[in-house]
């Protein structure tokens, strides 16, 4: 695999570690926030006030890091912070300190993102992005398959003693920190660091950027409005009679076939298309979500989360390629930063909205709603040129 770098390689395996830490806690923190007293709206609120706070601060942070010309130290910054709220969470159980960890840790995702990302696109051509983007989604999904497997295999000795595992999260991430010294930094050109960035600057980007890209991140953001976080797929099994070794079970399954469907599809794209394939993965969302609607037996889940796992092989590194395909290379981290603080204003929206609509009418429908609006989204991007 010639073009994957020595830094694409290191920064795979510091978002491996990292995811590690993070999936550990992720398929047990819904069953976790409700043995504390959580409702359905509050894990929906929680959820969407964390994305937002990522999204929000991925844009500022990418813009500082196009206009100071470093990568490296916002990087090392971010896994830092995810690191330290790992065993925050073992500490108190109050709604506001819960909230407070989870800020913590989706600021750390913000400070690193945009950075990490223009690194991975420096690494590339136009014609390997799926590669490497589709290798480094990769191999952050083994993390994510680790973690939960880790958590199964704990909570099996030790039944409901979530804080410890808070407190053993750290080790990965820690590991993930120290993995971040290996990158090289380069000199940023000198005097740019000391440019005043307020916190919504980014935002301007979205008037000077190309058409290509607006047309784009709008299809991406109705998307994300009915794209709700994946805690409510995992209580959606719980509530259906599945036992929390199930829960997991089914996430892990997830994250394996991701991980190993990222990289051959990252490939696949770069030779019929990126969009090609991002429209394919939108149609096996919707397949997904109308599944998950109606659904209460084991097998058939184990069925939906596969497709689920090849969705998201096919979108998720596949629209960062894209973006950074048709952006200024001096404004890639500003172009998804841009996307993400944009986008995160959606997930807190759509987060909300789920827990709303569940609470009210059910599961099914919220799940409906989002496949139906999936159909809509599909129909755009086949008519964008």
């Amino acid at each position: 695999m010639k073009y994957i770098s020595r830094t694409v390689w290191i920064l795979s395996l510091v978002s491996l570690f990292t995811d590690t830490a993070s999936e550990m806690l992720y398929p047990v923190m819904p069953v976790y926030l409700k043995s504390i007293g959580f409702s359905v709206v509050l894990i929906g609120i929680l959820e969407g006030v964390a994305e937002a706070t990522a999204g929000l601060s991925k844009g500022y942070f990418g813009k500082r890091s196009d206009l100071s010309g470093k990568r490296v130290p916002f990087v090392q910054a971010g896994y830092a912070l995810s690191a330290i709220s790992k065993p925050m969470l073992a500490f108190f159980v109050y709604p506001l300190w819960i909230f407070f960890s989870r800020t913590i840790d989706r600021l750390g995702k913000g400070v690193r993102t945009g950075a990490r990302d223009a690194i991975l696109s420096e690494e590339a051509t136009p014609q390997t992005k799926g590669k490497v983007f589709g290798f480094h989604r990769s191999m952050d999904t083994v993390g994510a398959a680790l973690g939960p497997s880790f958590a199964l295999l704990y909570l099996y000795y030790h039944p409901g003693n979530y804080k410890a595992l808070f407190l053993i999260a750290f080790l990965p991430g820690l590991l993930a920190v120290s993995t971040t010294f290996l990158l090289k930094k380069k000199k940023p050109v000198l005097g740019k660091e000391k440019i005043s960035v307020p916190f919504f600057s980014f935002l301007k980007y979205w008037k000077v950027s190309p058409p290509e890209y607006r047309k784009l991140v709008t299809g991406l953001l109705i998307f994300t409005l009915f794209n709700s976080s994946d805690v409510f797929l995992l209580l959606k099994v719980k509530q259906s009679g599945l036992s929390d070794t199930m829960v997991i079970g089914a996430y892990i399954f997830y994250n394996l076939v991701y991980s190993v469907f990222a990289l051959p599809t990252g490939i696949l794209a770069d030779k019929i298309g990126l969009q090609k394939i991002f429209i394919g993965g939108l149609t096996l969302f919707a397949i997904f979500y109308f599944g998950m609607a109606f659904n209460n037996h084991l097998y058939l889940f184990l069925v939906l989360f596969f497709l689920y796992g090849l969705y998201a092989s096919a979108t998720e590194g596949i629209s960062k390629a894209w973006i950074s395909n048709i952006s200024n290379k001096k404004e890639v981290a500003t172009a998804i930063g841009t996307y993400a603080g944009l986008q995160s204003i959606c997930t807190m929206l759509a987060s909300s909205l789920t827990g709303v609509l569940w609470y009210s009418f059910g599961a099914s429908t919220a799940f409906v709603i989002t496949a139906v609006v999936t159909l809509f989204v599909i129909g755009y991007f086949l008519l964008m040129k």
